[in-house]
């Protein structure tokens, strides 16, 4: 996986020496610049001042998509304020459309990078019908692909976004469930409540029906985001959710394990054209990298709880978790 050295923001570096000269009344001193007056001697100082230039001073302009989410909004910002502290150009492009179109883009070269889920990316840009049971054998089939097309992906994110099953904490905690396999000591008498396209996929609910053994008494169609709330009155035990659900922050939700990952690995992972990761050096990947590990499930929840239900900007919650986690100057202006 692509990595690269710590990355240090610019600073201004300045070194004063003087020289005090003696030699009063005719007496010899030392060279350099003096002046007499009534017995005093004034000197003057040598001031030099020394610049770092940013890593990204001077590289070719980045073009930085980002597609129609919030979530999708969060990453953009965090990776267009770093880049930009480093002093590398960006072009933000947001609401790029689908991965069809974002994989044309890179194409064509009016894209340079944006952030991918793993799992999409192996199965609608790679064509893998058939998901990896490890992070590892996903991660590096994807990799594969995309070096033979002049693409690469970066180091995986820890937070994973793939569909899930979730029930309410103290529904999970009456019942002890913690994986989707224990569905099936409360399946006949649970009533789920999922979108009608994850219902009738068969790589959806079907496939995870079949891994887990668990049958619901009944299955009701529900519209995404209107879940949580017939989670809370009772109508419904369990629901499909996405897996960074701002929902899912406050801890009133869980979401039950996938150990078999039948739902894949939705890491995200930036995909780079390999000219672009030429052009900009080594500083580029490691900022990329660096805040990636920070972006675990609960944060990425976090995140988006601020975005969808604070109704923040989201480069201002990425500003905020930039600065917070020291990666950008707690002066920087909005």
């Amino acid at each position: 996986m692509p990595g690269g050295g710590t990355v240090r923001g610019s600073f201004l570096a300045t070194v004063a020496a003087a020289a005090m000269l003696a030699g009063l009344n005719g007496c010899g001193g030392g060279g350099g610049p003096q002046a007499t007056t009534t017995g005093h001697v004034v000197t003057t100082a040598t001031v030099t001042s020394v610049t770092t230039v940013l890593p990204g001073t001077g590289r070719p302009q980045i073009t930085l998509g980002d597609k129609n989410t919030p979530e999708q909004f969060v990453l953009g910002a965090l990776y267009d304020l770093a880049l930009t502290n480093e002093g590398f150009d960006v072009a933000p492009t947001r609401n790029i459309g689908p991965t069809s179109v974002s994989y044309q883009a890179l194409e064509q070269g009016s894209l340079d990078m944006y952030p991918e889920y793993l799992n999409v990316w192996n199965s609608q840009v790679a064509g893998h019908v058939k998901p990896s049971r490890s992070l590892v054998s996903s991660y590096r089939a994807g990799q594969r692909w995309a070096e033979r097309h002049g693409l690469e992906l970066l180091r995986p994110t820890p937070f994973s976004d793939t569909a899930g099953l979730a029930v309410t904490a103290g529904y999970a905690s009456a019942y002890q469930l913690h994986t989707l396999e224990d569905l099936r000591t409360v399946a006949t008498s649970m009533t789920l409540g999922v979108p009608l396209e994850f219902k009738q996929d068969p790589f959806g609910l079907p496939a995870l029906e079949q891994e887990y053994g668990f049958q619901p008494a009944s299955t009701v169609s529900v519209d995404i985001g209107s879940q949580y709330d017939e989670l809370r009155t009772g109508t419904i035990q369990a629901a499909y959710v996405g897996t960074t659900d701002a929902q899912l922050a406050g801890g009133e939700f869980t979401v039950l394990a996938d150990p078999h990952h039948v739902n894949g690995f939705g890491n995200v992972v930036p995909v780079v054209s390999r000219a672009t990761l030429a052009a900009e050096g080594p500083a580029f990947v490691a900022t990329i990298n660096q805040i990636d590990a920070l972006l675990t499930t609960p944060v990425m929840r976090r995140l988006n709880a601020d975005v969808e239900l604070l109704h923040e900007d989201p480069t201002k919650v990425a500003r905020q978790f930039l600065q917070a986690h020291g990666l950008l100057p707690a002066s920087t202006s909005a």
